[in-house]
């Protein structure tokens, strides 16, 4: 058997290189998972979290970072590596339920968030305590392992009072169902652990910050040449195509892989095949978004 032309693209993906452009385009904008060491750092956090002894005091998270800079994707794929459902001996096990912010801080709201997660019917109009209790017994009787909350920035609208009390539910289902709790959002999301000094003492804080120009993000920008349908290798960790990738996206993950994933569609369109630094120069245009160094802790 012939070696394969497209020894440039991952072997799991070069299939994808042998179909017409508008499948490779679609395939491009279809969801991927990039490993990185601060992403793998944090998916080991969380699986010892999940996988804590249950305690008084458990353990928290709460994993921040600049907007569009890969949180989300880091809990989804958590979420999609353990948190499948199973039965054991015909209980209904839910290892993890995962659940966005409600848009403001309201305890009503939280507890709907969850009951819809858990797919259970319920009326809108009932008061806080039985949708609490409908929580709790929901929790309890699918033995789920931990509650990650994601966009939990949202819940800053609010008041400081309804701050202070959507803590206390977060900390009062931790108490009570002994599980831990990870909060996603940006950087701001502190604020709300600071309402109470016992919410901020709760929580260990994991930020996933702006890349630097170095090693680990030339690595990083070749992971994602590997998974890209070109049919010419395109070379992107060459210095030169390396520093503007850089300059564009300020190190910004979901605008590296922005960037990266629009100039391998115009080399798909245009024929070239490859991403030239004449097509990445030609997306100087793309607007960065602003955010911190790289480093988890």
């Amino acid at each position: 058997m012939s070696e394969s032309p497209y020894t440039h693209i991952h072997e799991k993906f070069r299939h994808i290189a042998h179909l017409p452009d508008k499948q490779r385009v679609e395939f491009i904008h279809s969801p991927r998972w990039v490993g990185y060491n601060t992403a793998n750092q944090v998916i080991d956090v969380m699986q010892g979290l999940m996988n804590h002894v249950k305690q008084h005091r458990m353990p928290n998270l709460l994993l921040i970072g600049d907007s569009n800079n890969g949180k989300t994707t880091i809990i989804n794929r958590f979420y999609d590596k353990f948190g499948e459902n199973y039965t054991d001996d015909e209980v209904l096990i839910i290892p993890l339920i995962k659940i966005q912010a409600p848009p403001t801080a309201s305890e009503k709201d939280l507890y709907i968030s969850i009951i819809e997660a858990f797919m259970l019917p319920y009326r809108p109009t009932d008061a806080a305590s039985k949708l609490r209790y409908q929580v709790v017994n929901a929790f309890r009787h699918t033995n789920v392992k931990m509650l990650i909350i994601d966009e939990v920035h949202s819940m800053l609208t609010g008041t400081a009072r309804q701050q202070r009390s959507i803590m206390n539910v977060i900390k009062f289902l931790c108490n009570e169902l002994l599980m831990p709790i990870v909060l996603c959002g940006t950087k701001d999301a502190i604020r709300i652990l600071h309402t109470d000094p016992q919410h901020a003492s709760r929580f260990d804080v994991a930020e996933l910050s702006l890349w630097s120009n170095d090693k680990e993000f030339k690595r990083l920008v070749g992971s994602f040449e590997r998974i890209l349908p070109l049919k010419k290798p395109s070379k992107l960790i060459e210095t030169e195509k390396v520093n503007l990738i850089y300059s564009i996206s300020t190190g910004n993950l979901g605008d590296v892989k922005r960037l990266i994933n629009d100039c391998a569609i115009s080399a798909i369109e245009s024929g070239e095949e490859e991403i030239t630094v004449e097509n990445i120069r030609g997306k100087s245009c793309l607007k960065p978004t602003k955010g911190l160094r790289k480093i988890i802790g």
